[in-house]
This record gives C-alpha cells, sequence and structure tokens, in this order.
C-alpha cells in the first residue's frame, strides 16, 4: 500500500545520509548505485533497510538510459564509492544495480561500469520494480520519470506484468526551457532545480510532460488502472502529477521527494537470489 507519510519519513532519512552517516544497526551492508541521465547516486542500507549513507554527482554520462562515456561513469561510481567508504569506516563489495525499463541490451554495460569500480554486482533490476520496492503497491502503474527516459512497470496483485520505456524526460524538458529563454542548457538545468520557478516554466514544458502522459496512456488499461504512482528526479517538478491527472483522467501521486525513491529501492534489492531462498529456508 502506498504510505505517502512513512515513504516520505523513509526517503526523508535517506536525505540526511547525504550530509550524516547514520550508524548501522545490522550487516551486511547493501549499496544500490543508479546510473541516470542527469546524476549518479549510491545508496547505502543496514542489513534491515536502514539507510546508512548517500552520494550522488551530477553526470551526462548517459543518454537515454545508455552509457555513452563508460570511462566517465567509472569514475564517478568510484569516487562515489570511495567517499561513502571513508565516511563509514567500511568497504563496501556487493552492489544492487537497475536499467530503464526496455533497456535491457546495456545490462552488460551497466554491470561493467559497477564492477570496473570494484563492485561484485548480486542483482540487477529495471527501475521502477526498484521505485516499488519502496512504495510496496499491489495494484497501478509506477511511472519512472529520468534524465533520458520514462519508463513504467505495470502491477497487478503485487506482481510485474508489463514494463515498457521511452526516450522523454528531464532532459527534453531542458532543451524546451533553453530554446525558450534563449540560455545554456547547463542553465535550464538549474532553472528546473529552482522550485522557486517552478509555477512559471510548468506551462512551458506542459507539452513535453505531456508526451510523458501519452507514453504512459498508450501501454495502460484505463479500465483497471486506477492510479499513477510517480517517481524520478523529473517527477520534482511541482504540479506534474496534476497534469498527469488530467491528462490520463487517472490519479496520478507522488512523494514529496520521488527523486531518491529508485536508488534506494536498488539498495533494497542487494541481496543475491540464493540468499533470499536460504532465507525463506530458515524461516519454514
Amino acid at each position: 500500500m502506498f504510505d505517502r507519510e512513512a515513504i516520505d519519513e523513509y526517503i526523508s532519512k535517506v536525505e540526511t545520509s547525504l550530509r550524516k552517516v547514520n550508524k548501522p544497526t545490522k550487516l551486511p551492508l547493501k549499496v544500490g548505485v543508479d546510473l541516470g541521465t542527469a546524476y549518479i547516486v549510491i545508496v547505502v542500507l543496514d542489513a534491515e533497510d536502514n539507510p546508512v549513507a548517500c552520494e550522488m554527482k551530477q553526470a551526462s554520462v548517459l543518454r537515454d538510459g545508455v552509457v555513452v562515456d563508460f570511462i566517465g561513469a567509472q569514475a564517478i561510481v568510484k569516487e562515489l564509492k570511495e567517499k561513502i567508504e571513508k565516511r563509514i569506516g567500511e568497504k563496501l563489495t556487493e552492489c544492487a544495480i537497475a536499467m530503464p525499463a526496455g533497456t535491457e541490451s546495456s545490462t552488460k554495460t551497466h554491470q561493467f561500469v559497477a564492477e570496473g569500480a570494484d563492485f561484485e554486482v548480486i542483482n540487477i533490476l529495471d527501475e521502477p520494480t526498484a521505485a516499488n520496492s519502496i512504495y510496496n503497491i499491489e495494484d497501478g502503474v509506477v511511472v519512472d520519470i529520468g534524465g533520458g527516459t520514462t519508463g513504467l512497470a505495470i502491477f497487478e496483485n503485487g506482481k510485474v506484468v508489463q514494463i515498457e520505456d521511452e526516450p522523454t524526460g528531464g532532459t527534453h524538458m531542458s532543451l524546451v526551457l533553453s530554446g525558450n529563454y534563449q540560455i545554456s542548457f547547463k542553465d535550464a538545468e538549474k532553472m528546473k532545480l529552482d522550485y522557486s520557478k517552478h509555477k512559471e516554466i510548468l506551462p512551458i514544458v506542459q507539452p513535453t510532460i505531456e508526451k510523458m502522459a501519452t507514453i504512459v496512456s498508450s501501454y495502460i488499461n484505463k479500465k483497471k488502472i486506477k492510479t499513477i504512482y510517480l517517481c524520478g528526479g523529473t517527477s520534482n517538478l511541482t504540479g506534474i502529477e496534476d497534469i498527469f491527472t488530467d491528462y490520463t483522467g487517472i490519479k496520478t501521486v507522488k512523494p514529496k521527494n520521488p527523486f531518491l525513491v529508485t536508488p534506494s529501492g536498488i539498495a533494497k534489492n542487494c541481496v543475491k537470489k540464493n540468499r533470499k531462498r536460504k532465507k525463506k529456508e530458515n524461516d519454514v
């Protein structure tokens, strides 16, 4: 069940771990590496999924969910990993990664980036499914709007029944803003991140948001889907959920900070499959 208050509280703890390390209550540590189009994020949780530490860095090493600068991506992951290790005084050895839905052909490249930073990748999943590790919805569609893509996962009875992804995201918004205001792409990105500007820029980027809503609408059965759950950095734009609701006719919701939902969900899934089976056997 989507419990916004509990989700906001949890993500707030992840945010806090950007500045302050939270002592783990139980080992081993669980690590999620999120290679995004606009940011690379590493989230570390303890064995009970309590946030321990987080690091992120703006990056332009991916395009539409695909790594276009392998060396650059690897260097950033290694840098963030070393920063966290220094902060927590522990070596990070294993991680989980996630792919934008529909980009499975690039899985090996993402894996090699993490392995090049001395991680052992023990689990790989799609981004909307990772996000649902935080949302815990049974029925509905999770839409992950990142810098380069809009990905979605349709859930029925808590299981994924369909995954889709198309190349429209925050980068496209920034290009629109850059052209409209005759400013650089970098300045457009800064404007998009300025909450005080959101009311001004929303009408300008509305056609791009409607394109995202069109992508979602084209894959869902409106008679069966009652709620759309947004996540991803682009979902931070104030009012984006209202445009989705109006355009699709389906109630659309998001937490206070949807940006850290997916990387936190990736970290939650930093568990080997055989380890999961062993736990189930021990519980019998």
